[in-house]
């Protein structure tokens, strides 16, 4: 039986349109993590783009989509299935960016609208999804 997991993630831009991506093992990615049992889906969100980005200046927008994708978590050996809801997020361009390295996060960085195609060929297919369903790709 599969377990349920529900996950929290931001599509983040700044004041000039570029959105954010964060770079972790290999894969081009946006912030996103697991909601812990006392939190709401926003708070999740929150906190998981604060962690894994160094980002605290943050307005938290209307949730765009939820995505969902299946996968064997290495540890227990336990098929997962992942739901994770994905919120439009503002913040603050001039405000550093701290990739978290503790969850394997080497690079984030701010990506023009117009060069997002070079990342997403190195990205999951529920981010492609997530940033069709904000109006940022056809692919």
């Amino acid at each position: 039986m599969k377990k349920i997991v529900i996950a929290g993630g931001g599509l983040i831009t700044n004041e000039d349109g570029e959105i954010l991506m964060i770079f972790r093992r290999g894969i081009w990615d946006l912030p996103k993590g697991k909601k812990e049992e006392d939190e709401t889906i926003q708070t999740c969100v929150m906190r998981e783009v604060e962690e894994e980005t160094g980002l605290h200046q943050l307005t938290l927008g209307n949730e765009i989509a939820v995505t969902v994708h299946e996968y064997v978590d290495t540890y227990s050996g336990n098929e997962i299935e992942k739901h994770t809801h994905w919120f439009l997020m503002k913040a603050n361009k001039a405000e550093k960016l701290i990739p978290q390295a503790i969850e394997d996060i080497s690079e984030v960085i701010w990506v023009k609208p117009s060069d997002l195609h070079q990342y997403l060929q190195h990205t999951y297919p529920s981010i492609i999804e997530v940033l069709k369903k904000a109006g940022y790709t056809n692919a």
